[in-house]
């Protein structure tokens, strides 16, 4: 019988990984999402490995079109990107429409808004694993946006960020299961994001909002979004 307790959630978070938006199309739309579960398995020919969850719209238009692209976003993506890839479903807006993409010859979509680099993919093999799908894909084309960047990681985006993976990521942890590592020591509310989980501690603040450590989420101004995916401080919450 599998054991699904999970004894120390903070060891899952020592395995590397990067943090790219994996593209496809189907005949009527253009779609897209944030994945850390991208792999090459091979050299010669070159072959990636790539996660989606079955319910992401992305997984019904890879196996239709047998195409997919793989954008490796760079340290310092923007938060709105991030939001409009990771937290947002193609099922119900127009991903494409407000960002910068070109075609591969493949005729998958590949964004080029904070990329370093790109590869796009013919799809080999489909594996089920559960909850996701993984899928192999061997590289029809690639380039280099700017070789000057560096890479965004998931440790990076979780510790620098204070970003945390989308619910259908395979990484995905349930936040409340991180609150046994927080002191039970009295400290000025936390707010957490409705929409991402981002939490904002008044004691650390926003460096990249130039919220400074030890404001209040009250006193911060109304204009402030949250910094991993873009939504508004309306759509924050106190946390007890």
């Amino acid at each position: 019988m599998t054991n699904s307790v999970i004894v120390d959630i903070e060891a899952f978070f020592k395995i590397t990984y990067g943090l790219y938006i994996v593209s496809s199309k189907s005949s009527e739309k253009l779609n897209g999402f944030i994945s850390n579960s991208v792999v090459q398995i091979t050299a010669e020919p070159a072959r990636f490995a790539i996660c989606c969850h079955k319910d992401n719209f992305t997984s019904s238009q890879i196996m239709e079109s047998k195409v997919f692209s793989i954008s490796v976003l760079h340290k310092d993506a923007k938060a709105n990107l991030i939001g409009l890839f990771g937290y947002k479903s193609g099922r119900d807006i127009n991903k494409f429409e407000s960002i910068n993409y070109i075609t591969g010859k493949t005729g998958a979509p590949i964004v080029i808004d904070d990329t370093i680099a790109w590869f796009e993919c013919k799809l080999t093999q489909t594996y089920d694993v559960g909850t996701h799908l993984l899928f192999t894909g061997e590289v029809a084309g690639n380039g280099i946006i700017d070789i000057n960047k560096e890479p965004l990681t998931y440790s990076y985006y979780r510790e620098v960020k204070k970003g945390f993976a989308p619910k259908n990521a395979p990484t995905f942890v349930d936040v409340s299961k991180l609150e046994q590592k927080v002191s039970s020591q009295k400290k000025s509310s936390r707010y957490k994001c409705g929409v991402c989980g981002y939490i904002y501690d008044p004691a650390k603040g926003d460096k990249k909002g130039e919220i400074s450590a030890g404001t209040e989420f009250k006193d911060i101004h109304e204009d402030w979004v949250c910094p991993v995916c873009g939504t508004r401080k309306t759509d924050f919450s106190e946390m007890e």
